[in-house]
């Protein structure tokens, strides 16, 4: 038989299980926005930077990249204009997610699996070595 704080760090696990899979389904969708926002700043500092045109062949390309980006997140995220129900379920999901981590481990817990989950995002960037 399972003591309580087994069974405590047992929902612990899955919550955490929970939320970074919910959480990661919905950034694949919204990093295209947030990307294609960054990557609207960047394109305009290179276009204002090669002023002798050297590097135009690579900031078109860029600038090729970023709209293919952005018709991939529109078309992940909205049909007709209107949010794709698969979309709007990831979003509702992942807030019953954080309530029920607030409900089961509290508040602070929701902060740390949050901090963790930025914690883990990042540590996977930088480790990657392939591109």
């Amino acid at each position: 038989m399972m003591n309580k704080l087994d069974l405590k760090n047992l929902k612990k696990r899955y919550l955490i299980w929970f939320y970074k899979t919910t959480r990661e389904a919905l950034d694949k969708i919204e990093r295209k926005f947030t990307q294609s926002e960054i990557d609207r700043f960047i394109l305009k500092e290179l276009k204002r930077a090669d002023k002798e045109k050297a590097a135009e062949s690579f900031i078109a390309q860029f600038e090729e990249y970023i709209r293919k980006k952005e018709q991939d997140g529109l078309s992940l995220k909205f049909e007709n204009k209107k949010p794709k129900p698969h979309y709007v379920f990831l979003v509702l999901k992942l807030e019953a997610i954080q309530k029920a981590i607030v409900k089961e481990l509290g508040k602070k817990a929701l902060e740390e699996i949050k901090l963790l989950y930025e914690i883990e995002m990042t540590e996977r960037i930088l480790r990657n070595t392939e591109h």
